[in-house]
């Protein structure tokens, strides 16, 4: 009887972050998501999403949900930070997970698949406790990106990440130390925060044509400068929006 083939090391910590992301999510932050159906079961999309939390762990969070609970791949930009921790290395590497493009995923949106990017960056982790929940301004390649692909932009407001790895300060001789943009004083282990995750509807980039029209950017500089800038404005309200509304229905951040 033949016997089958060990599984790489890669593999078996693919797994086991892929589990314990979906018990945090079920079990320990009883993650509550809508709006779902406003993502294309076929086609092109961006996910443009907040970014909060000492560690950053609402982009594992939010990226394992979607490849449960969507038919279709997820491809979502990172920091190459996240390429330095070995298992969720291997988890990012087995998903698609991609960093060093600077056209954020170009080539996939034009394969008709969906990509996810936090244009915060590690502005929005790096934020104190204190200003939680008030977006960093956003990156606009996002908005670069959706205007010469014509994709649509799907904005994701998260809640409940930044009370579960609070950033409370950083210790700049440990960020030299280790080479890290920051080194966080938060909390050992995750709190217990109960998350809320919305997906709203659609944001067509601007001057996108007819379903059955070939797409085509503004043509000068100054125009397409114009539309990428607002459009990159408009969904950092939509998402700033979606988080003052999903943080003001809570009565506590722990139920």
């Amino acid at each position: 009887m033949a016997e089958s083939n060990p599984r790489s090391l890669d593999e078996i910590a693919t797994d086991a972050v892929s589990g314990v992301l979906g018990w945090l999510a079920d079990d320990y932050l009883r993650v509550e998501v809508s709006g779902l159906d406003n993502i294309p079961e076929r086609g092109p999309a961006m996910l443009i999403a907040n970014h909060s939390g000492a560690f950053g762990l609402d982009a594992l969070v939010l990226h394992n949900l979607l490849l449960r609970e969507l038919s279709r791949p997820v491809y979502f930009y990172a920091s190459q930070v996240v390429f330095r921790l070995p298992a969720v290395a291997s988890y990012a590497r087995h998903h698609g997970v991609f960093a060093d493009d600077p056209t954020l995923g170009r080539d996939r949106l034009t394969d008709g698949h969906l990509v996810g990017v936090f244009p915060e960056g590690l502005d929005g982790v790096a934020k104190p406790f204190s200003q939680r929940y008030r977006l960093r301004p956003f990156s606009p390649g996002f908005a670069v990106t959706a205007m010469r692909t014509g994709a649509p932009v799907i904005p994701v407001s998260i809640v409940g990440a930044e009370e579960t790895y609070p950033k409370l300060g950083s210790i700049t001789s440990l960020a030299r130390r280790f080479d890290l943009p920051y080194f966080p004083v938060t909390t050992l282990l995750p709190l217990p925060a109960k998350w809320r995750i919305t997906v709203g509807e659609p944001v067509s980039a601007p001057a996108a044509p007819e379903a059955s029209e070939a797409y085509e950017p503004p043509d000068s500089f100054a125009e397409r400068s114009a539309a990428t800038r607002r459009l990159c404005d408009a969904v950092w309200i939509t998402v700033q929006g979606m988080v003052d509304r999903d943080v003001r229905r809570r009565t506590n951040p722990f139920w």
